[in-house]
């Protein structure tokens, strides 16, 4: 299945007229996140007006899997959905990285003051990098609350039993 998302995502781009230079493909097992890693210089292009663009090439590449994925997959029990996340010049992994380091010291903030702390909002993608980040801590909970633009995270100090 990896081969045929890969070979969607490489149609896409060539179709695109996206000025992309090499493309590498990784998968993180933890995420269950297949990485499209492309090299380009004009990222700008694509980053700018808080990553707009990136976002939509993501959108359109989540479509267009959705649609050959559903073809193939019909008739089968096992469904289980592998995320793809193309990114340019390493943004996306750098803003990862930068919630998972924000979720970290949320949590020990969570930790020593013994109680709730809540995240600033942010979209449901981030949300989702921190509840998955502190998924395996024994000693924080996390929940999100709010509606709409100012939906948020909240880790919760769980105190271990």
């Amino acid at each position: 299945m990896q081969q045929q998302i890969e070979k969607i995502v490489k149609d896409f781009l060539n179709n695109s007229g996206l000025h992309t230079g090499e493309v590498v493909f990784e998968y993180e097992e933890g995420l269950n996140t297949l990485w499209c890693s492309i090299s380009s210089p004009d990222a700008h292009l694509y980053t700018g007006r808080g990553g707009e663009g990136l976002q939509a090439i993501n959108h359109l590449v989540r479509k267009a899997i959705e649609k050959e994925v559903s073809a193939m997959a019909e008739g089968l029990e096992n469904k289980n959905t592998l995320s793809v996340l193309v990114d340019i010049n390493n943004i996306q992994k750098r803003k990862i990285d930068n919630l998972k380091t924000i979720a970290h010291m949320y949590a020990e903030r969570a930790r020593f003051f013994k109680s709730s702390v809540e995240v600033d909002p942010m979209p449901a993608f981030d949300r989702r990098i921190i509840h998955e980040f502190l998924s395996n801590a024994k000693d924080v909970a996390t929940e999100s609350t709010g509606e709409g633009l100012k939906r948020r995270v909240v880790i919760k100090y769980v105190a271990e039993k």
